[in-house]
């Protein structure tokens, strides 16, 4: 029973920490920001968010990354007023380039398959 507990936490603080920084008005936070995978803790003490940044400004993933977790204070706020629960998590935010990566290798597919009808 706690795990499913814990899955249904996940996935609602995701949901509002997704809210939050959408909300955002920082500069630095990319528009194209969004929360992979977040894992809070049983004692819901810590959570460690995978945020993935996809700019083509190479600089830009790194400042999104630095800028929220400037900002977790204000973030764990906001998302603990809209879920109405107690203890909020400090959160740490880590860049996750999975999404990236991914397009990287379907563009290198998609080469290989023009050269392949070009033949």
């Amino acid at each position: 029973m706690a795990k499913i507990r814990e899955e249904r936490v996940n996935e609602e603080m995701k949901k509002a920490v997704s809210a939050v920084i959408f909300e955002m008005k920082d500069p630095r936070i990319s528009a194209m920001t969004s929360i992979v995978s977040m894992e809070v803790s049983r004692d819901l003490k810590t959570a460690k968010v995978r945020v993935s940044v996809y700019d083509k400004d190479e600089k830009m993933p790194k400042s999104t990354i630095d800028a929220l977790n400037h900002a977790a204070g204000f973030i764990g706020f906001e998302a603990g007023k809209r879920m109405q629960i107690r203890r909020i998590p400090s959160f740490k935010f880590e860049l996750d380039d999975s999404i990236a990566y991914s397009v990287h290798i379907s563009d290198i597919l998609n080469k290989l398959n023009i050269e392949k009808d070009e033949d």
